[in-house]
């Protein structure tokens, strides 16, 4: 069984970018893998301001990196990027502690206009952290995002394209783990 963790970025208590990285953790579940997920916020503050990697929840974050296939990593969009509080779990991270792994980067945000951070600020990030293999990301307008208790509804013009992305984030995880254990 494939192992997936997913870094849900939004410093929000109440985030439809979190809401969105459980819909597709509970998706991916629904493939056959064994899916985690952390909320970036409820980690310690000052450990991730500091870049304390010997804290034990940084240090089991790192943990449970280092044993993933793949690794889907969510934020919702400020300042044209990714969030902070996601830029200082990953400043903390080995140098290559994405090696070997398939990455799917999933963005939020309240206008088109920033699409391109995808590709323009996380995608080189993940890369310089070793990542094997990362999947074509995706852009969610937050207006295609509603939530109701622990109900997410997606708009279908970004349900099926975002659903396609994550398919296929699903079988290169898949197609990953059969490599390693294929004798």
């Amino acid at each position: 069984m494939s192992s997936i963790l997913v870094l849900s970025g939004s410093p929000s208590p109440t985030s439809r970018t979190a809401a969105l990285a459980e819909h597709l953790a509970d998706r991916l579940r629904g493939d056959g893998h064994a899916v985690r997920t952390v909320r970036v916020r409820d980690l310690p503050a000052e450990a991730l301001l500091s870049a304390d990697v010997g804290d034990p929840r940084i240090a089991e974050v790192v943990a449970a990196l280092a044993d993933a296939d793949g690794v889907l990593v969510a934020s919702p969009v400020y300042k044209a990027a990714y969030s902070g509080v996601l830029k200082a779990l990953l400043d903390l991270l080995p140098q290559f502690a994405l090696a070997g792994k398939v990455v799917l980067p999933v963005l939020t945000g309240g206008s088109p206009a920033h699409v391109l951070a995808v590709d323009y600020a996380l995608r080189p990030v993940l890369s310089a952290l070793g990542a094997h293999h990362v999947v074509q990301g995706w852009f969610v307008l937050d207006k295609h995002i509603t939530t109701e208790g622990d109900t997410l509804a997606l708009a279908p013009e970004s349900q099926r394209p975002l659903h396609e992305v994550l398919d296929g984030f699903s079988a290169a995880v898949s197609h990953r783990r059969t490599l390693i254990t294929t004798p």
